[in-house]
């Protein structure tokens, strides 16, 4: 065998590893995600009886995950797997507002505060326009 040959071999061999591993980080992303938001909806589902007009069963996902991303952000030797697994899959399933307060910090700690003020403002201020604009286009605003 030449040596072409034998590059152009390794080569797909690396090839279907990056392409396996790249659907295995989908499937760790889906599991997680699908559990959390299992674990959100079955927060829903406990606290319906309550009848309450605040969203409670929302913050309570919001804070627990943020508690649980925190808590895996300053588990820094996690693996990538479990990364996906938990805090892109999990986290982001349970509540995505875990995702955005664990970004702020970060931005606020690498000393970023207008970003940080930026994600705030655009999170909360202008996603709020963009609901009002999707009710719009829906037709119902």
């Amino acid at each position: 065998m030449s040596e072409a040959n034998g590059l152009s071999s390794l080569s797909k061999a690396v090839s279907n590893l990056s392409s396996q591993t790249k659907k295995m980080n989908f499937l760790l992303v889906f599991i997680g995600g699908g559990l959390g938001s299992i674990c959100r909806y079955g927060i829903a589902l406990a606290l319906k009886p309550y009848a309450l007009q605040f969203p409670y069963a929302t913050l309570c996902a919001n804070i627990l995950s943020c508690v649980l991303i925190g808590f895996l952000m300053a588990k820094m030797e996690l693996s990538s797997s479990y990364k996906l697994l938990l805090m892109t899959g999990f986290c982001g399933g349970f509540s995505t507002f875990s995702t955005f307060s664990a970004e702020t910090f970060q931005l606020l700690q690498a000393g970023n505060i207008a970003y940080a003020l930026a994600n705030v403002i655009g999170s909360v201020i202008v996603c709020l326009g963009a609901i009002a604009l999707g009710l719009k286009l829906g037709g119902q605003f």
